[in-house]
């Protein structure tokens, strides 16, 4: 086995658990085995022996190989080779389909995010839709990636998904089939020469999106711009790598995030280069919400320990924990996590999240209605948080959320645009900064300011 792609890995990778029943029958030998792997492996002979159905010994190696890692924490699993492959092909950002990110949420394949500009996302498909349906198929229980296979497709071909949202009937979505193609990036100039960039997943090549749109950015600005505001807003993770460098392009060196493993062997801290920042001098917001996931806290986590931000929105999903991909040769691939992850002043992500220094909640008429979208603790499985890598370090973040700090996410076909209210308090933090003197709500996230 060989270790590869060191990486966090959002929240639409969270599978849940699958539930193995094993039965015993009378052909299983009295008295305990010599070996757990001589229980398995007559359990599997009694099913391919007895089982009402044939089951092929690889069907089974593989589905208790998912069930295995499954049960570890809401995001190990056992990917087989084809799932592998979907999985390298999401984050290299091209894949055929309808533009979704989705993950398991209590058995059902639920909606984390539409992709922009895709068919979901013009069909109007929310954060927290239930996929209840695929072509009429029940999805209850399904594998996730046994769903993606079905909902994927030959570009310009329909498929038919049934949602539930929140407490309401089912409806039918139909959508046409396209190649989606993610840029991650996304900017634009906003009034007074303020730059806005949101990321919406960390991919392979979002470090070099991110520095192509501020030198278009610069130049839009006649050379220099008077404030950025970083969208991390609904965005589930992606690669460690990608979300160091991102962090990179903002910090002069110093560390960026740390991991601590179960062997002090694989302990690292990563650091951002000496002179890597390209806007240096300029003011900075970052926001987040309840869908800010993995790779997306890490650097808003490192922007607000080096007070190089502000960090604006509602509390994050609070996903502390890093995978490693490890390929087993002819088999697929472990996602199996391996350490979790701490911010440049020591405290872990992992349940609690990051809470914004100024919290802005998006208006209820701007939220998405009945939402099902659960944070880290929530999930079946999760870790408690460790607590800080320093105990003289602890900080007033919060713990967990409270009623101030959370809320359901923004509309996605929101955010970016006029009617965006966290965008636009953001904007105006910048464009009117408070005053050396006067009180703002701090790091505790103890006020949230009025829109």
């Amino acid at each position: 086995m060989k270790k590869s792609l060191l990486r966090t890995v959002g929240i639409a990778c969270a599978i849940s658990a699958a539930i193995v029943y094993l039965g015993q029958g009378p052909e299983v030998a009295a008295g305990p085995p010599k070996t757990d792997l001589g229980l398995v492996a007559g359990v599997m002979q009694l099913v391919q022996r007895d089982y009402v159905h044939p089951v092929t010994s690889s069907q089974l190696t593989d589905d208790a190989l998912k069930g295995m890692l499954s049960r570890l924490d809401p995001h190990s699993s056992y990917m087989t080779e084809p799932e592998f492959r979907e999985s390298v092909e999401d984050l290299n950002g091209k894949f055929g389909g309808v533009g979704l990110k989705i993950s398991d949420r209590n058995g059902l394949p639920t909606v984390i995010s539409p992709i922009d500009d895709t068919p979901a996302a013009r069909a109007g498909v929310q954060p927290g839709d239930a996929i209840v349906s695929v072509d009429g198929q029940s999805t209850h229980g399904a594998n996730l990636m046994e769903v993606v296979r079905k909902i994927r497709g030959k570009p310009e071909t329909t498929v038919k998904l049934t949602i539930v949202r929140g407490g309401k009937s089912p409806f039918d979505v139909p959508l046409t089939r396209q190649v989606i193609k993610v840029h991650s990036v996304k900017s634009k100039l906003e009034p007074d020469n303020i730059g806005y960039v949101r990321i919406s997943e960390f991919g392979q090549d979002t470090p070099n999106e991110l520095r192509q749109a501020i030198s278009t950015l610069k130049s839009d600005a006649g050379g220099k711009l008077a404030g950025l505001v970083l969208d991390l807003r609904n965005d589930p993770g992606g690669f460690l790598s990608s979300a160091v460098d991102v962090s990179g392009n903002f910090l002069n060196g110093g560390t960026v995030v740390s991991i601590r493993g179960r062997n002090s062997s694989d302990d690292r801290s990563f650091k951002a280069p000496e002179t890597g920042a390209l806007l240096p001098d300029t003011p900075m917001v970052v926001l987040v919400n309840g869908a800010s996931a993995s790779a997306s806290e890490i650097v808003a986590g490192a922007l607000q320990d080096r007070h190089r931000a502000t960090v604006m929105g509602t509390q994050s999903f609070g996903k502390g924990s890093v995978q490693s991909i490890i390929t087993i040769k002819g088999h697929g691939a472990l996602r199996l996590t391996t350490a979790l992850y701490y911010t440049p002043s020591g405290r872990s992500i992992q349940e609690d999240g990051i809470t914004p220094d100024i919290v802005v909640q998006a208006p209820k008429d701007e939220q998405v209605a009945n939402s099902m979208v659960r944070r880290e603790d929530q999930l079946q499985g999760a870790f408690a948080n460790p607590g800080p890598l320093t105990k003289s370090k602890v900080g007033s973040y919060g713990k967990h959320g409270s009623a101030e700090t959370t809320s359901p996410p923004i509309k996605e076909q929101l955010i970016g645009t006029n009617q965006d209210a966290q965008l636009t308090a953001a904007l105006n933090h910048l464009e009117r900064p408070p005053a050396p003197n006067s009180t703002t709500a701090g790091a505790s996230g103890s006020g949230a300011m009025p829109l």
